[in-house]
């Protein structure tokens, strides 16, 4: 019998089959599989949705929303293309039906919007995006393709981190007031590359670091370790000289978990003192080594003190200001809120904000989805996130038993959304195109190793029965 967890994170739920009993379909999907086979263009189906989702993460750092908008359609066309036409029947994951929940959620909330045509501007954006997921949970199925994308989102912020440090070492001018003018970090250099501001290029940083660090394992020659150490160095440097102090908390978090999941992984192969110890030494050493630096470097000293200065700090002002009057928002509309996307937060919020305060989002991604889709949404949210971190550490613990390396690139997933859920506590960059995509390329990862439960390989089987004996 399913436990109360598995059935509430779907864990046993088979659901591939639902193209087989849809009738639209296959009213849809009949003639246009009859077309797909005579097409010689979509013979290369995978590989042209490869080559569009490639042009997103290759570009987005560089060019204007409305291009990386137009590149979103594309790839959600061709999506809904490749899907209907589709003989192999891929099928679902717990996690799309999540995913198509709260969709659904946010398209009720869209309908009974006080600012509907707004509300349907953020609808529409938060639809593209969940295309990509569908398109990115499909493609990266395929190991290579899997390979070829996070190698290049990986050189792409190569590009990037250099451009930062380069911003460090010969100066910067600051394109808005990053700083409190009266703290002591009021003159310093703050990192913020060709994405114009430090803690939207945090965010798209952060799954860099864990990345990285996972390519250090899974790449095999040692040129290429040696390219992912560089890029591991070069990323971390650039993201902390951001001194963006959600970015700080979401690389300690991501970091942290990144560490915990490399031991759990290399555990099983560690004499029995070590897979006891193992664990509390790593975190006993990465805590210390934290107080350290926060002890007796002074930058990183002044950022972090100023996270508890309260109203002090003009930056934790602005926040918690925000913050009062979005809760007032909250107050008013608690069910379905007032709808997705900063175009119809931008009309509610000047109702509700104190002069001289004024803002265009919740500066946090918590607060940003119960305001939009009232507390049913953020409910579905935080079921969506628990039924993907289950399949994870469902999925991580059938790599881990059959050893394939692999199993880093979702260690790197699974601590790359922990650390961009931290972060997003006092901070809204996640709704930026820079790391929305890059947040559903994380969750698309996950997805990607699903399995259907009873299904197991041979290597499985014999893994399961020598563990019974």
């Amino acid at each position: 019998m399913n436990s109360v967890w598995q059935q509430l994170t779907l864990e046993n739920f088979l659901l591939h089959k639902w193209q087989t009993a849809s009738y639209f379909y296959r009213l849809i999907g009949d003639p246009l599989r009859a077309w797909r086979k005579g097409s010689v263009l979509m013979q290369w189906g995978e590989p042209i949705a490869a080559i569009l989702v490639s042009l997103i993460f290759a570009l987005v750092p560089f060019v204007s929303n409305d291009l990386v908008g137009v590149l979103l359609i594309a790839c959600a066309c061709f999506w809904l293309l490749l899907t209907l036409s589709d003989e192999a029947q891929v099928g679902v994951t717990p996690i799309h039906w999540m995913v198509l929940l709260y969709w659904s959620v946010a398209t009720v909330a869209t309908a009974l919007s006080p600012v509907k045509k707004a509300a349907f501007v953020g609808w529409g954006k938060l639809t593209l995006y969940l295309l990509l997921f569908a398109l990115l949970s499909r493609l990266l199925r395929s190991p290579r393709i899997r390979a070829w994308l996070i190698g290049l989102y990986l050189h792409t912020c190569l590009i990037v981190s250099v451009y930062g440090m380069r911003q460090w070492f010969f100066g910067a001018p600051p394109l808005a007031t990053w700083t409190d003018p009266t703290s002591a970090s009021a003159n310093m250099t703050r990192v913020y590359s060709y994405l114009g501001n430090p803690n939207l290029l945090a965010g798209y940083l952060l799954p860099a670091v864990a990345l990285s660090i996972a390519a250090m394992f899974a790449w095999r020659s040692w040129g290429a370790k040696a390219l992912a150490l560089t890029m591991t160095v070069v990323h971390s440097a650039c993201l902390i000289l951001t001194f963006s102090r959600g970015g700080w908390i979401g690389m300690v978090v991501s970091l942290g978990i990144m560490m915990l999941l490399l031991v759990y992984w290399i555990s099983i192969e560690l004499p029995p003192f070590w897979r006891t110890w193992a664990m509390p030494a790593v975190l006993g050493g990465a805590v210390a080594a934290l107080i350290v630096a926060v002890m007796f470097v002074e930058p990183v000293r002044d950022r972090v003190f100023s996270i508890f200065l309260d109203r002090k700090d003009s930056s934790n002002n602005f926040r918690i200001n925000v913050w009062d009057a979005v809760l007032a928002m909250i107050r008013d509309r608690p069910i379905l809120g007032i709808g997705p996307g900063n175009s119809a937060f931008n009309k509610i919020y000047p109702l509700y904000m104190k002069p001289r305060f004024t803002a265009l989002s919740a500066y946090s991604i918590w607060l940003e989805v119960a305001v939009e889709t009232g507390f049913i949404g953020l409910i579905c949210f935080i079921w969506l996130l628990l039924v993907t971190f289950n399949q994870a550490r469902v999925q991580l613990a059938r790599l881990r038993r059959l050893g394939s390396a692999e199993g880093y690139w979702l260690i790197a997933a699974i601590a790359t959304i922990a650390g961009m859920l931290a972060h997003g506590f006092v901070d809204t960059v996640w709704y930026r195109p820079e790391v929305s995509t890059l947040w559903w390329l994380m969750v698309a990862i996950v997805a990607s190793y699903y399995t259907v439960p009873n299904r197991q390989t041979a290597d499985e089987r014999i893994s399961s029965e020598d563990s019974a004996v």
